[in-house]
């Protein structure tokens, strides 16, 4: 366990901050979620500009890689051209 002050700190920290990055992961999961089980291509498409938005801000905030936010939006995007 940490015997510095500061240590003790920067561990309270870290914990904070990893709940808060989890609520925003869980929840643009959710969404992903949400849009990938739409079957209505028009309900489809009105969510997809949302789930990239929550996308774009995680990757942002380094919360995900940014080459797997790019990745997730362009499968989704290919999700929804393909539907009919």
């Amino acid at each position: 366990m940490a015997n510095h002050q500061s240590a003790k700190k920067r561990v309270r920290q870290i914990e904070k901050r990893k709940l808060h990055n989890k609520y925003y992961a869980k929840t643009a999961r959710n969404a992903i979620k949400k849009l990938r089980s739409t079957t209505e291509k028009s309900e489809a498409e009105s969510l997809y500009p949302q789930v990239t938005s929550m996308i774009d801000k995680l990757a942002k905030k380094n919360i995900i890689h940014k080459n797997n936010a790019s990745n997730l939006k362009a499968s989704l995007a290919l999700h929804i051209n393909k539907m009919a």
